[in-house]
């Protein structure tokens, strides 16, 4: 006969964690550092903590996603949020996605009391600054603390790539060549020549965000897509990630910027010596990425 277990009430406590002496923001920094994931953020892997930036003060913790490679900016602040805790949240945010262009970056805010001011404020550019704020509170239950986190706001989700074409905001050419440059414009021409090698039916689509792929329709085909830099141009190709395709694109000795798991994408840095050499492996990724979207 298997035992029961009989279990009672016992109402929390709720507690300052500003005014409390020993449970302050350091600890709960630490708290966090233990276990990032009872930020309820996902699986977080903690890179750094109090991490200097010269001349802006220091980061409380810096985190980044176990999955995929997005960093967290993440900022404590016991009591009430404040004009000042915004500012310096976003401005470590800021100087982290300069230092670190590879990977996408989310501001974090926690706070202990997350007042509706904070929130009107934050929602007049949530969405261009991908921003999270989590309201911690803790607890006494006897002679024992808790905390506990909860996303108040939450980033605002943009759409991926060909997922809202029908209104996505079209461009030209002569914005590519301004954002990135003529160059490297060209080399996405390139990239065009070896997909119309199998398939002459498509062309290049310029969208505000990346330069697409249309068929003679008009209609959006972007089993890749393409970012022309000031200096080389970001080809991303969906495919599913396997570790042969890994294994082939390291051993061709390109440079790929991450797989992201998100879009089902390799996002590779191409300059015009790799469209050179590596025509050919290119022309088969490429072969092979039209091929799984058609499957």
């Amino acid at each position: 006969m298997s035992e029961t277990t009989t279990l009672s009430y016992l109402k929390p406590e709720r507690i300052s964690l500003k005014n409390h002496p020993e449970f302050g923001e350091r600890w709960i920094q630490e708290r966090i550092v233990e276990d990032p994931s009872i930020l309820g953020l996902g699986d977080l892997v903690v890179k750094d903590k109090e991490r200097i930036h010269r001349g802006a003060g220091r980061l409380d913790i810096l985190c980044q996603d176990a999955d995929e490679s997005r960093r967290y900016e993440i900022e404590i602040q016991l009591g009430k949020t404040d004009e000042s805790h915004i500012i310096r949240t976003i401005e470590y945010w800021d100087i982290e996605r300069k230092r670190y262009p590879q990977y996408e970056h989310v501001a974090v805010i926690v706070a202990e009391d997350i007042t509706s001011r904070f929130l009107n404020v934050v929602n007049l550019f949530n969405g261009f600054i991908p921003l999270v704020a989590v309201q911690v509170n803790g607890f006494r239950f006897g002679t024992n603390i808790s905390l506990v986190f909860t996303t108040v706001l939450d980033e605002r989700k943009l759409g991926l790539v060909d997922e809202d074409e029908e209104v996505s905001e079209t461009t030209d050419r002569a914005y590519w060549e301004k954002r990135g440059s003529k160059s490297t414009v060209g080399l996405a021409d390139e990239v065009l020549k070896l997909i119309n090698e199998f398939d002459s039916g498509l062309s290049l689509k310029y969208n505000k965000f990346y330069i697409g792929l249309a068929d003679r329709n008009g209609r959006p085909d972007n089993f890749v897509a393409l970012k022309p830099r000031k200096n080389w141009l970001g080809v991303l190709i969906r495919l599913p990630q396997s570790e042969e395709i890994q294994a082939k694109i390291e051993e061709a000795g390109l440079d790929v910027l991450e797989y992201s798991t998100k879009e089902r994408r390799y996002k590779l840095r191409l300059s015009k010596s790799d469209l050179e050499q590596h025509h050919a492996f290119l022309s088969e990724l490429l072969k092979l990425a039209q091929g799984d979207i058609e499957d």
